[in-house]
């Protein structure tokens, strides 16, 4: 795994709403610094990051980031106490036709 996905994934999820403008801008520019596409096995870990709410935004940019790994990330519907993040994953690779 390349230090930058490991450094973004070490960190946790995303924040939520309520963090202050310098955590969001930090996480935004970890975010930016991995290079496209990912790796399967960074997909995987990226799955994990996802926080309590969009994140201004934030949480767009790591779903279109984790869809430049192999697809599907996912192979199973996420369990219903997932993250909606996750399950917005889910619903995207269904709809794209990689999983029934």
């Amino acid at each position: 795994m390349r230090p930058e996905v490991q450094e973004f994934v070490v960190d946790g999820p995303l924040p939520d709403w309520e963090a202050d403008g310098e955590e969001i801008d930090r996480r935004c520019d970890q975010l930016d610094a991995i290079a496209r596409p990912v790796t399967g096995e960074e997909a995987q870990a990226l799955v994990g990051c996802f926080g309590p709410d969009d994140c201004y935004g934030v949480a767009w940019a790591l779903l279109h980031l984790i869809e430049t790994g192999p697809n599907p990330v996912l192979t199973s519907e996420p369990a219903p106490d997932a993250n909606e993040w996750q399950h917005t994953l889910w619903a995207r690779i269904v709809n794209s036709g990689l999983a029934p």
